[in-house]
């Protein structure tokens, strides 16, 4: 299964959000030039993300996004489906059906096996997914950094933050 860039962009601008003050917001064109993405691009994954309520949109000329919910409460999962959809990622049309020679209804009243396959296995990855929070890889990250990272984060917020209350 190949998810799309938006995925990863949106994961990481959700982790970026996640470090922001209580009043804090990031526009769209810093949460894009800290990444290096294409700022157009991320627009369109950052609208997704606020319809699914994983980040709030402050409007105007000091807006910005900033998380709609506690790190602790958005899951990857939240995330891959604001980004890619609900929709499995297998979808079958029944293609054993199709073709020459066809043989009796009665031999496929039972569902598709491969379909059956496909969605246990999506079933597996979609939990997964929901058992790995923004907080967990946050942690993670905490435990594998040597302070760089953390540092380089905390550097640009410094610069980029806005602050809703005109501090």
């Amino acid at each position: 299964m190949k998810l799309g860039d938006g995925v990863e962009q949106a994961i990481h601008s959700v982790s970026m959000l996640a470090g922001l003050s209580s009043d804090g917001v990031l526009s769209a064109a810093a949460l894009a030039e800290f990444h290096g993405v294409s700022p157009s691009y991320l627009l369109k994954h950052l609208q997704a993300l606020s319809g699914a309520g994983i980040v709030h949109t402050v409007p105007g000329p000091k807006g910005g996004y900033r998380l709609a919910r506690g790190p602790r409460e958005i899951t990857l999962l939240d995330i891959v489906l604001a980004v890619e959809g609900p929709a499995p990622a297998f979808r079958c049309s029944e293609i054993r059906q199709r073709g020459p020679n066809p043989v009796g209804a009665h031999l496929f009243a039972k569902p598709c096996g491969i379909n059956a396959a496909m969605l246990k296995a999506e079933r597996a990855y979609r939990a997964e997914l929901s058992r790995v929070s923004i907080a967990d890889l946050q942690a993670d990250l905490a435990v594998d950094d040597d302070g760089s990272i953390a540092a380089r984060g905390c550097a640009f917020l410094e610069l980029h933050e806005r602050r809703t209350n005109n501090r």
